[in-house]
Parts: structure tokens; sequence; C-alpha cells
């Protein structure tokens, strides 16, 4: 059974950085693509950031330059980190990963930017 678990989440200010972790049991993270999401009240869930198995990676056009994602395979987590906040980032992030036609999502961890 696939399980994911988020951490790092918080209260920065505006222009502050936060790093996210999302660690993995069940699979092998490296083996699969994994993205972060977000959703905040009143939106759509909204594609952060995917590293791909080849280690390929895409960004949202909102978080380029500001948000890296990136994968410690000895560890079986993936990061990202997070710098240059906005009140506009404040969100619920979640990991996923897809394994064959099964999504699993994390638990979710909340990253409020505010002053």
């Amino acid at each position: 059974q696939v399980q994911l678990v988020e951490s790092g989440g918080g209260l920065v200010q505006p222009g502050g950085s936060l790093r996210l972790s999302c660690a993995a049991s069940g699979i092998i993270f490296r083996m699969y693509a994994t993205g972060w999401y977000r959703q905040s009240p009143g939106k759509q869930h909204e594609l952060v950031a995917v590293i791909t198995s080849g280690g390929s990676i895409i960004y949202a056009d909102s978080v380029k330059g500001r948000f890296t994602i990136s994968r410690d395979n000895a560890k079986n987590t993936v990061y990202l980190q997070m710098k240059s906040l906005k009140p506009e980032d404040t969100a619920v992030y979640y990991c996923n990963v897809v394994v064959g036609t099964k999504t699993s999502w994390g638990q979710g961890t909340q990253v409020t930017v505010s002053s």
C-alpha cells in the first residue's frame, strides 16, 4: 500500500522560504513521476511541479524561478523548496504519485503566507 506523508508547511511572511517534504512508503519514488499540487479556498486544484522518473521537471508558470522540486532517492523523499513566497501561494499543498491506474495522495500540509 502506497503512503505519502507531507511535512514542512507553516506560516511565513511574504518573501520568505519553506521546504516541503513528501516521504513515501510502499513504492520506490524514483520509479514514478511525483507531483506537488495545491488547493486554496474557492480555487481549483493546481499543479505546482512534477518530477518524472527520468528526472524531467515541469513547473507551473506561477512558480517558475521561485520553487524547486527535487528527489532524494536514498531517503525516498521528494521536496519542494519554495522561495520568494507570495500571499497567493497560500494553500494546502499535496504530493501525489500515479502507479498504474491508481493515484495516491498525501494528507496535505498547509502553507500560509501572510504578514
